[in-house]
């Protein structure tokens, strides 16, 4: 493996910080300028620049499984339209055939010039709302078509030399339910875009065109040779996992994910050779989505400071099935493809795991669960209400799983109960932690979060995405799994009803929808946690009496709340000898 040596390490790591500086600050425009609740407080969006030839030199700590795809929408552009670019242009597209990944996500393009010659590229894209299609929020598992799920934009010049194209504007706007929503986002994303493009041309100027582009070529480097050192560090060989979706939604599951990740010298490759065919349902995914995925695990697993840009992913080599469910062809679904890309983090880092001991945690929640509630006003408009719920991490080999946060590849938000309930149209009963659903270990998974809602129009429709009832968050070193997801139908009435994991269902005024998450992971022999630590969890609500006893070993007086000894060293030690004599 070559060196790489850095000519001005100071004067370098300015400029590494005012160019990613400079895509945190696109994406704050975004955040404080958007208009949806999933953008401006899920923050389900994010932000780039790239040099002139569309390689992405910085990116925000927006959502990771967005950021890996965006070569390929500048692929795109560039291929359609890079003999025609002009100061002032904006370009967006969200055709997952045509450098998109599902129709929600709309991105934007914008040159980038000083004095007639390019210098790259400012880049966003947006989860909006609604993009059309049969089922409220464009994401409904049970489409079957990508002509059932919205309005599809190829790559396509929405400005041109600073000059909006009204007709394209408005014939979008006309394809979706909440039309303000998507043109307040959109037009967050030209400010960003905008804010980008200024930015990187006050850096062209103090540094000169030539020398502006010489770092940015450096800034790549840098993170090639960061991540090559990193990979070097762990053992040669190959590593492989299996993991699975419970269902696709409509009628076929357990749904296979493989991977056999080879490391080599400084090298990565991926073959997912042996996972699932394609779906019927809206799983599918783009080749893109899935090296994006595969991007977030290992950055991940290194968690280290190395910048995220295309010198990052040189490393890489993959091997996806097309017609996959990893890379669909089209006219396959994939507006529900975010599923896809939270098992492939989980499979790649289970296969991580023995080359990365230290670094690794056990599986999280398998991906935040979403409702998509959707009410048609007695005008004819249409509301929709998102409500993103995230889960929890797993243990690590030092420390318990984090509670009531984003997964990996997402950097998303819970959805606060106060932008739910403005609308009027449903009200949150409860919302917390459920305690014993912590996967059981030395180190103890993040516990299950669950939010009970009940609706108040008079009919909704709800659309649910969730996942881990069967295929449970796996622990390791001896950790056990997560407790699994539910949804549940007017829960804690005559009425009640477990749900499946993906339904699409019409519900009336009064009924009442509690989703809960799975818990994650835990990591080591449950039998060697402190008995502490799990006093310390019964107190804090996360682990009740019983769940002490039954998963841990340690006996707790409920009254005096405090650790019984010795029954906690007898209960111990007669399992311990239990597991010996079964050996």
């Amino acid at each position: 493996m070559s060196t790489f040596t850095i000519r001005d390490g100071a004067g370098f790591e300015v400029f590494r910080n005012a160019i990613t500086g400079l895509a945190d600050e696109m994406a704050i425009t975004i955040l404080r300028t958007a208009h949806s609740q999933i953008v401006a407080s899920s923050m389900d969006f994010s932000s780039a620049l790239c040099d002139a030839r569309g390689q992405i030199v910085a990116q925000a700590n927006t959502c990771p499984v967005h950021l890996g795809s965006i070569p390929d929408a500048m692929e795109a552009v560039l291929d359609q339209f890079g003999a025609d670019l002009s100061d002032g242009d904006v370009f967006i597209l969200n055709d997952p055939d045509r450098g998109g990944m599902h129709l929600p996500d709309i991105f934007t393009v914008s040159p980038v010039f000083l004095d007639e010659r390019l210098l790259g590229f400012s880049v966003t894209v947006v989860n909006h709302t609604d993009v059309g299609g049969w089922a409220a929020g464009s994401m409904a598992v049970q489409s079957t078509s990508i002509f059932a799920e919205g309005v599809q934009i190829p790559p396509v010049r929405l400005v041109n030399g600073g000059v909006l194209n009204e007709d394209l504007h408005q014939l979008i706007l006309r394809n979706v339910r909440e039309p303000h929503l998507l043109d307040g986002d959109l037009q967050s994303q030209l400010s960003a875009c905008h804010a980008g493009g200024a930015g990187m041309r006050a850096l062209a100027v103090k540094y000169g065109v030539e020398e502006f582009d010489r770092l940015c070529g450096e800034l790549l480097r840098y993170s090639e040779s960061l991540v090559r050192a990193a990979l070097v560090e762990a053992p040669d060989g190959v590593y492989s996992f299996e993991d699975q979706i419970d269902d696709d939604g409509i009628e076929s599951g357990p749904i296979p994910f493989k991977v056999e990740v080879t490391l080599e010298g400084g090298d990565i490759a991926f073959d997912f050779t042996g996972s699932s065919p394609q779906v019927a349902s809206a799983l599918n995914a783009t080749a893109s989505f899935t090296r994006s995925a595969c991007y977030a695990a290992l950055q991940g697993a290194l968690g280290s400071d190395i910048p995220a840009n295309s010198g990052f992913y040189r490393a890489f080599r993959f091997v996806i099935p097309d017609g996959s469910i990893l890379s669909g062809r089209r006219p396959s679904a994939r507006g529900a493809r975010g599923l896809v890309g939270y098992r492939l983090i989980d499979t790649v880092l289970g296969a991580l795991a023995p080359a990365f001991p230290d670094r690794v945690p056990a599986a999280g929640d398998g991906g935040p669960n979403s409702v998509a509630v959707g009410v048609v006003e007695d005008d004819g408009s249409s509301v929709i209400l998102w409500d993103v719920l995230c889960g929890s991490w797993g243990a690590t080999v030092g420390g318990d799983g984090n509670d009531g946060i984003s997964p990996l590849g997402a950097n998303l938000a819970n959805t606060p109960v106060e932008e739910l309930e403005q609308s009027g149209h449903i009200r949150i009963d409860g919302y917390g932690y459920l305690p014993d659903t912590g996967g059981p270990g030395t180190y103890r998974g993040g516990v299950s979060t669950f939010r009970d809602m009940t609706v108040l129009h008079d009919t909704a429709t709800m659309q649910i995405r969730s996942d881990r009832r069967d295929s449970r968050p796996y622990g390791l070193a001896g950790g056990l799994e997560g407790r699994p997801s539910a949804n549940v139908l007017n829960s804690g009435t005559p009425d009640e009803q477990l749900l499946p994991t993906k339904p699409h269902l019409t519900v009336r005024g009064g009924s009442r929808h509690r989703q809960v998450t799975a818990g994650a992971g835990g990591y080591g022999d449950p039998l060697r946690r402190e008995a502490v630590r799990v006093l310390d969890d019964v107190l804090d609500g996360k682990v009740s009496v019983e769940g002490a006893l039954r998963d841990y070993g340690v006996v707790i007086d409920r009254d005096t709340g405090v650790v019984m000894e010795p029954g906690t060293s007898n209960e111990r030690a007669a399992r311990v000898a239990a597991h010996s004599g079964n050996m």
